[in-house]
């Protein structure tokens, strides 16, 4: 059984997902603020975040920066807000993914369902191997790690499925949609702007220079693509 930690510190939304995750055979852990999120984190393992970010004494930011020092454990953000700059500082923190309130319960289901897939085969070994090696960056499928020059790099599980998406299809130019749906196994508005973040964020980690990447390159309109060096 899967643990989830619900983290708002609006009771009645934590009982309505508390209802809705049991309800799919998951176990919860509650808290009401960023701080007693972080102790159950301690305390207990846990498989999956879902986390508001509006939240008194610590929010759901810098709750979610702090765990990112550490851990790669999934989360999806909460928001009550339609605004995309909440989503996106969120993902520049290291959100997997976000939903907006009110949201409906069966996409909620969908989205944990989807995270918990990836975080799972992520930790696991697949019986084929698939090594993949583009210039300095090697990517091994069986151990979900990736090499530059030699040493290990430290992703996420969807920065990992995303550059392991990319290398797949080498030279072959995917827009943001097709990213999206391809590895959340999902269609959404604003897909651009998610994959533009987590884009970013595997530059920062397997390129010298992410200002001017030897690897991940953009073409303007049509999306991103892997380089063949």
């Amino acid at each position: 059984m899967y643990n989830i930690l619900i983290c708002d510190d609006e009771k009645d939304i934590v009982s309505a997902l508390k209802i809705y995750l049991a309800a799919e055979g998951y176990n919860t852990l509650c808290a009401y603020n960023g701080n007693e999120a972080l102790a159950l984190l301690e305390k207990n393992e846990i498989h999956l975040i879902l986390m508001d970010i509006m939240m008194p004494e610590c929010d759901g930011i810098t709750a979610l920066s702090v765990l990112r020092e550490s851990s790669n454990i999934p989360v999806i953000l909460l928001t009550a807000k339609s605004e995309d700059t909440d989503k996106i500082l969120g993902l520049n923190v290291g959100a997997d993914d976000y939903i907006t309130k009110p949201f409906n319960p069966v996409e909620l289901i969908a989205r944990v369902r989807s995270q918990l897939r990836r975080y799972i085969e992520f930790g696991g070994k697949p019986t084929a191997k698939t090594n993949l090696s583009i210039g300095n960056i090697e990517l091994d499928d069986n151990e979900k790690q990736v090499y530059v020059d030699g040493d290990a790099v430290s992703l996420t599980p969807t920065e990992f499925e995303i550059l392991k998406l990319l290398m797949q299809n080498a030279g072959t130019v995917l827009s943001p949609k097709e990213i999206y749906r391809r590895v959340w196994n999902d269609e959404i508005y604003g897909a651009e702007n998610t994959v533009a973040v987590h884009i970013r964020h595997l530059r920062e980690k397997i390129e010298i220079n992410p200002a001017e990447p030897r690897y991940l390159k953009v073409v303007w309109a049509h999306g991103y693509k892997m380089e063949k060096v």
